[in-house]
């Protein structure tokens, strides 16, 4: 199964498991729509009693009074049980793929980030079959920096913000190229497996379409 295809399913696994805990949770659901004092209240209500996005509270608060009956209920639960079946993984092994507690932000010529750049240049290999060097790792990042200036490159920070202070778990690299946006995404190694690249990819979308207006997302490999 390849990734885009994987995260297609897992978007739609994540809104069909709110689903299913919004109807198992219907009357607490009610009484918090019921309590609210407009649809953004209710949608930051909902997507905390559920513990999910506001993208997916938005598909419970748009549930049918017929969903409600124990037929409805009994086949949405076994569109959650086929999604699974099918996923290779789920947010419940890789929480942080869900994109909540996560934010990009654009890289900057900061000690951090260049010590970001640093590590993700160890595992790039030159056209010699050896490592970057010092020197051409400096020459890239400077590179970078100097298409972003030009607005020809959008390069992010991926943070988890779910503790006090924002932790770097990866970086994501946004190129223009004609109509096309070339995405290359780097997960830190102490990172990995647990969503966080399927996050990336939630976030850059909304990301590079706001710095590429009218350009398509192509996300090539990982960088």
């Amino acid at each position: 199964m390849t990734t885009h295809i994987h995260d297609q399913i897992l978007d739609r696994r994540e809104i069909t498991s709110a689903l299913v805990r919004a109807l198992d949770r219907r009357h607490e659901v009610l009484d918090a729509v019921v309590d609210s004092k407009d649809h953004q209240s209710a949608l930051t209500t909902v997507a905390k009693l559920l513990g999910t996005s506001e993208a997916n509270a938005e598909a419970v608060l748009s549930l049918k009074f017929s969903a409600l009956t124990e037929a409805a209920r009994k086949r949405i639960q076994g569109e959650l049980e086929n999604l699974d079946a099918t996923l290779e993984w789920t947010a419940l092994d890789r929480p942080a793929s869900s994109g909540l507690d996560f934010s990009l932000r654009p890289f900057s010529d900061s000690d951090e980030d260049r010590t970001l750049f640093a590590a993700r240049s160890q595992e790039q290999i030159g056209d010699d079959g050896a490592p970057w060097t010092g020197d051409r790792v400096e020459s890239e990042r400077r590179s970078g920096l100097s298409r972003i200036d030009d607005e020809t490159a959008a390069w992010f920070v991926a943070e988890d913000v779910s503790g006090a202070t924002p932790t770097s778990v990866g970086l994501v690299f946004g190129e223009l190229d004609g109509q096309e946006v070339n995405v290359a995404i780097w997960i830190a190694p102490e990172s990995r497996k647990k969503g966080y690249g399927t996050a990336c990819v939630k976030h850059s979308r909304r990301e590079l379409a706001a710095e590429f207006p009218g350009t398509v997302l192509v996300v090539r490999a990982p960088a």
